[in-house]
């Protein structure tokens, strides 16, 4: 038997005893950011929703260095084959950027980096022999408008340029999450970056949750798993125009780029593709997979499941407990439990990323 078959199994048959380690151990490890992107709360400073509160909701500000380390040493000696990853708020404004991603490479961690590119250009001899995930949101104006600089997407490509000539062979990912404002661009976003010794562009559905939705979620979660609406204060959902996005979609696949060119979740229809952005009360996914595969910590120690879009559950802490006894440990053994007794997702997760 496979592992990947055995790992299937246990999620299924005994979710609440997961017996292989995580994947990644995200990090939010600074809670400010230095663009206001139109589709974020925190960029639109709906600072009362769980993904906001999951980003800038902890003290202090950075996530001191002993910490950063002590997450390191425990993974290097549970965990060695997981990754760290670099992901919320903003890293590389991050003043223990450099000496975190020193003392990891020193105890055989690989790490990634997960970037709006702002400042990448002046962090770039940093970051040049880890894995960069790149935030952008379409062409030079349209990614400018969405995040509200006005040469934001100037700088990152500066950033990328400034990677490439130090290591030309840079793991460089970019990602671009559908909007109402990008529709009827992402052809052109391909075509400026089709040159580019790039790992991959994914373009990713946006990843939203009604106030609807919510209130039925807490319905009968509201106690144990408490929803809030998320990523729609600027974001109308009405305004996407899904007709000119399904023949954009098309359009790209069609395409015979040099690097592998996906969307999240791939939809295999027009109805499907309103099915998803009208009617986010229908499940897409089937199953929770990050629960499975990663945890993340905040600046104050504290462990949440996934990432910033899941609910504000805390696991445990890092200054109180390690990461064994957290990834195995009664919070999360018991919500990946009422995960799959539920058919893998609640209903509050129907349109996050990790359903997919």
């Amino acid at each position: 038997m496979s592992v990947a078959t055995f790992k299937k199994i246990n999620k299924k048959v005994l979710p609440s005893k997961y017996l292989f380690p995580p994947e990644w151990i995200i990090l939010g490890v600074n809670n400010v950011c230095n663009l206001h992107c139109k589709m974020c709360d925190v960029g639109t400073k709906s600072l009362d929703t769980n993904f906001a509160q999951n980003l800038v909701g902890t003290h202090p500000i950075n996530m001191p260095l002993p910490l950063i380390e002590k997450i390191i040493d425990q993974m290097a000696e549970y965990y060695p084959i997981s990754k760290l990853g670099y992901a919320f708020t903003e890293p590389l404004v991050y003043p223990h950027l450099e000496a975190s991603l020193q003392y990891a490479k020193q105890k055989g961690i690989e790490t990634s980096v997960t970037t709006n590119a702002l400042t990448l250009k002046q962090k770039a001899n940093v970051v040049a022999d880890t894995s960069i995930y790149i935030s952008l949101d379409g062409p030079q104006d349209i990614h400018n408008e969405i995040r509200g600089h006005k040469k934001s997407f100037q700088k990152a490509v500066e950033g990328i340029e400034k990677v490439l000539s130090i290591n030309p062979k840079a793991t460089i990912a970019i990602f671009c999450v559908i909007t109402e404002w990008n529709i009827g661009y992402l052809n052109e976003f391909l075509d400026f970056f089709k040159d580019y010794p790039l790992q991959q562009i994914g373009f990713m559905h946006s990843n939203f949750t009604e106030q609807r939705i919510a209130d039925v979620h807490n319905e009968v979660w509201a106690n144990s798993y408490p929803a809030t609406a998320s990523n729609v204060d600027e974001v109308n959902i009405n305004n996407f125009d899904l007709d000119a996005l399904w023949d954009e979609i098309a359009m790209i696949k069609s395409r015979n780029d040099k690097f592998p060119v996906n969307f999240s979740p791939e939809i295999a229809s027009k109805e499907k593709l309103k099915e998803f952005y009208y009617k986010p009360e229908i499940k897409i996914g089937k199953m929770c997979n990050d629960v499975f595969t990663n945890v993340m910590i905040k600046s104050d120690g504290s462990v949440i499941p996934a990432h910033g879009r899941c609910y504000n559950l805390e696991l445990g802490n890092i200054y109180e407990e390690n990461l064994k006894q957290i990834w195995n440990g009664r919070v999360l053994s018991k919500f990946r439990a009422t995960l799959s007794k539920n058919g893998g997702l609640l209903p509050a997760c129907s349109r996050c990323c990790s359903s997919f």
